[in-house]
């Protein structure tokens, strides 16, 4: 029994495949699913294409399920934005925890900045999650924005439906949280919430275009002790600005609650606002329609990614660019033309590439 155990963690440790780590995430093999976000987000051109079986494999799998289910989604995919400082892992370590103790299984998936000059990301996330990190039905797995706009990064939505192979039915994405321009976790995610901390702006920061617009519940933070009136102030304001906003959706009027991740005051009405939105979408058809728009929006988000790495790959285009890059700057040529230029000879040489 012994050997046949010692095995069996030595082929999970060591599983290569995409097969192998398929059999694992569908087994529910936790480092099995570590292991196969790693793969995905690697640019590794070998463990590209070895990324790309495994998926198929995976979303094989979904729709296999999807179809025995009906019209009943395997899992709900929420989307937590709000800016640094609103406690959106505290809420995750609070609220995770909650819906295990429903009988969910919880997937956590956080973004992280990467800097700037260096590319590098502290990945700390999962330090103010810790109780959560320590549940048997809970994962929790943070990596670097690595540069890509929208919270969010290239391969979200490759990390979701990993998750979903693994058997969790209830996925978090927690975006980076840096302003109004995170909103690409909307086409990723059946539910968006924002959450605020008391003190986070008037009524007119509320009327800003972009993320708000966007939003399906307002979620206000640290509502405890002598933060309540500043809560109840905002709470109170929040409602009046999105009574002004146009509904996202004619089957949901977007709410706003107050939680607090240190009584746990409130997170029983988040979850349960939560589901009455889940139930809402699916009694008019429009959770799986919106499923539906979000393959085509991955399917467009790849064409864009795998265009950018051709062009950025190809050495003729480098000496062009660099070439191009002079002479604008000499003031030679119009940013404008330089652009047309490149993009003509990329459309010339990207032939000759396969």
């Amino acid at each position: 029994m012994f050997a046949r155990r010692f095995t069996n963690i030595i082929v999970r440790r060591y599983a290569s495949t995409a097969a192998d780590l398929y059999k694992g995430l569908i087994n529910g093999d936790r480092s099995c699913l570590a292991r196969s976000i790693t793969l995905v987000e690697s640019t590794h051109v070998e463990k590209q294409h070895k990324a790309k079986e495994l998926l198929s494999q995976v979303l094989q799998g979904l729709k296999q399920r999807q179809e025995k289910q009906g019209n009943v989604p395997i899992s709900f995919r929420i989307g937590l934005s709000g800016s640094p400082g609103a406690g959106k892992s505290t809420f995750i370590n609070v609220f995770g925890r909650f819906l295990i103790s429903q009988g969910h299984k919880v997937a956590v998936l956080t973004v992280d900045p990467s800097s700037s000059t260096t590319g590098g990301s502290i990945l700390g996330d999962k330090t103010r999650m810790l109780e959560l990190s320590c549940e048997r039905n809970a994962y929790i797995r943070t990596s670097p924005s690595s540069g890509t706009l929208g919270g969010v990064t290239r391969t979200t939505n490759d990390a979701i439906a990993l998750c979903e192979a693994a058997g969790y039915n209830i996925i978090l994405i927690e975006t980076v949280g840096v302003g109004q321009s995170e909103f690409a976790v909307v086409d990723m995610v059946d539910m968006f919430c924002v959450l605020l901390p008391p003190g986070s702006g008037d009524e007119l920061q509320g009327m800003k275009k972009g993320i708000m617009e966007l939003v399906d519940l307002i979620i206000i933070t640290k509502a405890d002790g002598e933060l309540m009136q500043e809560v109840r102030r905002l709470k109170t304001e929040w409602s009046s600005a999105l009574r002004l906003m146009r509904r996202r959706s004619s089957n949901w009027s977007p709410k706003v609650l107050s939680v607090s991740a240190r009584t746990n005051e409130g997170i029983d009405k988040a979850w349960s606002q939560m589901f009455a939105f889940e139930n809402a979408m699916k009694d008019s058809g429009e959770f799986m329609s919106k499923r539906s728009q979000q393959l085509r929006k991955w399917m467009w988000n790849n064409v864009k990614d795998r265009m950018l790495d051709q062009f950025l790959a190809n050495d003729e285009i480098q000496a062009a660019i660099h070439s191009y890059e002079e002479r604008v700057v000499r003031g030679l040529i119009t940013p404008f033309a330089a652009a047309d230029a490149i993009l003509s000879l990329f459309s010339k040489v990207k032939p000759h590439q396969n």
